[in-house]
């Protein structure tokens, strides 16, 4: 019986470093002969040329015309059966698995056939007894005060508007048309073109801002008069089309709209509730919610500050660390960089910056790892079911269709940062249920 690809591949495992593994392959060059022969009679089986029935065409004819898919079926063979033996090796944990350069195959076999992956691998790590770990968090108190203000907020938020007057002050509603010098593309989404440009839209002043800059800019605006402002937009706003970019708009205010605080008689009946004694009972409750949340949170950090202290030094896996330097390094130059000015003096601290993301890097990997480790000693996962509620739960935040947000995601590599913060969320949650015991 003639042997496979997946027969003929040899392979070696090196250790070059701390968490890294390469994995060597070699393939005989009448290996791949032979593969490649088997794949040519795949192809002709499958395609049909003028003039000949399907399989019937001259095999140098279906080299020669279909040579490109010839080739990628092989190389798609011959980089599966490496990684199925990559997987075989079960008591190695990969955490990241890339060709450690590009492989240059010469698939004609009149050669042997060498390439090598480079994988990060888990590092052994000692996590102790961590169901021992105890911690003590008290819960806050609901006060009276607080039950007042959420009430105050409740009128002011179902308040009614009504045109007013004179200039724009914070948390007013402008009636408005705007343009800017963001020209979207064809196919953007109807978000992004609401960026750009709208008519006889509604503009708040008060958070979240829908365009950066803009309750600085329209605050003391007046009815009539058109305002012009520059937004510059975050390097990971939501919208990849105006992540990073400054966008110049020009506003146009024809009204202005100020809203009066419902009085408690009103409130009840906007709540369809029995009394304002009764409403400020349920605010009691959901603020005891709330505290109980933030308990929970609160101990969620205590455990892991815990864990930190007792887990011994781990080496961490050297891509893993430099993504996360690079994310470090990102959400400084975000806090920082507002201005060309900003960025000049950015690039001249540079190092400094590089060594304070590093530190923060270590932090998080190692929190990470230990936490990924607890995971696997507890048998807990992330199926699609629990990533597909959290994606339903965001898009209806932020407005979006859940499989375009995912999509979004996947882009944007945010989806295996997501699915790491599903699985710590989960181990946190076991890890306090027991730490507050």
């Amino acid at each position: 019986m003639a042997k496979s690809i997946n027969d003929a591949i040899k392979m070696e495992i090196t250790a070059p470093a701390d968490c890294v593994k390469e994995f060597n392959f070699t393939i005989a060059a009448d290996a791949v002969k032979s593969e490649s022969s088997k794949v040519l009679s795949y192809i002709s089986s499958m395609v049909q040329i003028p003039g000949f029935r399907a399989g019937k065409a001259p095999v140098g004819m279906v080299k020669s015309k279909y040579a490109d898919s010839i080739e990628e079926e092989l190389r798609n063979r011959i980089v599966s059966g490496a990684v199925s033996k990559i997987e075989g090796e079960k008591d190695i944990e990969i955490l990241t698995l890339n060709f450690k350069s590009a492989p240059d195959f010469k698939l004609d076999g009149s050669e042997d056939i060498a390439f090598t992956f480079e994988a990060n691998i888990m590092p052994q790590i000692n996590v102790g007894d961590y169901k021992a770990i105890k911690v003590e968090v008290p819960l806050d108190a609901v006060e009276e005060s607080a039950v007042d203000e959420r009430l105050d907020l409740y009128r002011s938020m179902y308040g009614s508007f009504a045109e007013v007057d004179g200039p724009a002050v914070a948390d007013d509603m402008l009636k408005a048309s705007y343009t800017s010098d963001f020209t979207p593309a064809e196919d953007a989404s109807a978000g992004v073109k609401r960026q750009a440009a709208a008519e006889d839209t509604f503009l708040w002043l008060s958070e979240p801002e829908t365009i950066p800059g803009l309750i600085a800019a329209l605050t003391g605006a007046e009815k009539g008069k058109e305002y012009t402002f520059a937004a510059t937009y975050a390097a990971d706003y939501r919208e990849e089309a105006l992540a990073g970019k400054t966008v110049n708009y020009t506003v146009k205010v024809s009204a202005i709209q100020r809203r009066t605080k419902l009085t408690d008689a009103e409130l009840v009946e906007k709540f369809q509730g029995e009394s304002i004694e009764k409403m400020r009972e349920l605010i009691r409750k959901s603020i005891e919610q709330d505290n109980q949340m933030k308990r929970r949170n609160d101990a969620a950090e205590a455990v892991c500050k815990k864990l930190d202290e007792t887990v011994a030094e781990f080496p961490f896996p050297p891509a893993l660390l430099e993504n996360e330097i690079q994310k470090e390094l990102q959400k400084i130059a975000r806090e920082t960089v507002k201005t060309e000015e900003d960025g000049e003096k950015f690039k001249a601290e540079l190092d400094t910056h590089k060594e304070k993301a590093a530190e923060a890097a270590k932090k998080e990997l190692r929190r990470n790892l230990i936490l990924r480790e607890i995971a696997k000693a507890e048998n807990i996962t992330v199926d699609e079911a629990e990533i597909d509620m959290q994606i339903a739960g965001m898009s209806r935040q932020y407005g979006y269709n859940p499989k375009e947000l995912r999509s979004m995601m996947e882009k944007n590599g945010a989806m295996d940062e997501f699915q790491l913060n599903i699985a710590n969320a989960k181990v946190l949650e076991k890890l306090v249920e027991t730490a507050l015991d």
